[in-house]
């Protein structure tokens, strides 16, 4: 079926235009998206003036989609796995749970294999809001992650939330965050652990990229989006198989600062960002195993309008198991 809708947007290149669109329709066809559902997506790139893969005449892709699919297809790696697709109940889901007490078949909350648009080598969507984010989730009929989740989906291991909100009650935002994060580090500094193991190894994700020579970090028309394909690692992926927690793109999740905050429970807190990006090999910029938690950086409430974006930010959405 052709879908009857582009994302044509009132400022966007009209490269960018052509790319989302072409990128959207794959994205309905491969997860069985109604044409409402496909349209209330398309809605939201359309009213953004960057959101996408970054602008082609600056943006310096270190694979080809093709390399990539040369590369899974040479290893015999597909990224299908009929048993977590059926427990999760769509294509490129799995399902996340505490090994030590679950089966898969017990599992409550699935992740998507990749960074959006949740298809095997194809590169990543960025500048996109945490708002922007949680609406396609929902389009979809997902939802922004929470941290724990994310979490737990990179660590192997998914465990009961630690949000300790008795410790942050009455306090700012800011200061919430602060106390939640150095409370939840400090119990998880003595088990570090990446997706792939206990130690960080360079050269297993897709870190190797560059930044571009001019960007500064807020210009979109200076900072390119270097990422790699979507699943152009298997070693980088958890025991749950879910790929590039670390590296191409980092991550918008949802933090919450109350039990009825979590999206879980069918609220939003303020921005998370998980994972690391593209250029992590050569420049890490701060920790990035799995549990930890960043500091408040360009931090607000999810569904802020104006909330942070830039050129090696995406996300990934969560469900909750059909089963």
């Amino acid at each position: 079926m052709i879908l009857a809708w582009s994302c044509a947007s009132f400022a966007a290149d009209p490269e960018i235009v052509a790319d989302n669109t072409k990128i959207l329709a794959e994205h309905a066809a491969v997860h069985h998206l109604t044409p409402e559902q496909a349209a209330r997506i398309a809605a939201v790139f359309a009213a953004s003036d960057r959101m996408g893969r970054g602008l082609p005449s600056i943006t310096r892709h270190p694979m080809t989609e093709a390399q990539c699919e040369a590369g899974l297809a040479a290893t015999g790696t597909t990224w299908r796995d009929e048993a977590a697709e059926k427990i999760c109940g769509g294509p490129y889901l799995r399902p996340i749970y505490d090994p030590a007490t679950q089966r898969p078949e017990d599992a409550k909350t699935c992740i998507d294999v990749f960074e959006w648009p949740d298809l095997p080598c194809r590169y990543p969507v960025v500048w996109v809001r945490a708002q922007e984010a949680a609406q396609i989730c929902a389009a979809e009929g997902k939802r922004l992650c929470d941290a724990h989740e994310w979490e737990g989906a990179c660590a192997g291991a998914l465990v009961a939330p630690d949000y300790r909100f008795d410790a942050v009650a009455g306090k700012s935002a800011g200061d919430a965050v602060a106390r939640m994060r150095a409370l939840h580090n400090a119990k998880w500094d003595d088990t570090k652990a990446w997706s792939y193991g206990a130690a960080w190894e360079g050269g297993r994700c897709a870190a190797a990229s560059t930044k571009s020579p001019e960007c500064d970090g807020s210009d979109w028309r200076k900072c390119g989006s270097n990422t790699y394909p979507t699943g152009a690692f298997p070693r980088c992926t958890s025991t749950f198989g879910v790929a590039d927690l670390h590296g191409n793109a980092a991550e918008h999740m949802n933090l919450p600062l109350a039990p009825d905050q979590l999206t879980s429970a069918g609220g939003t807190g303020v921005t998370e960002m998980k994972g690391s990006w593209f250029i992590w090999d050569t420049y890490a910029a701060h920790e990035d195993w799995c549990r930890w938690r960043a500091p408040y950086w360009h931090g607000g409430p999810v569904d802020d309008d104006d909330s942070h974006r830039n050129y090696h930010l995406g996300f990934r959405c969560c469900t909750s198991s059909p089963q």
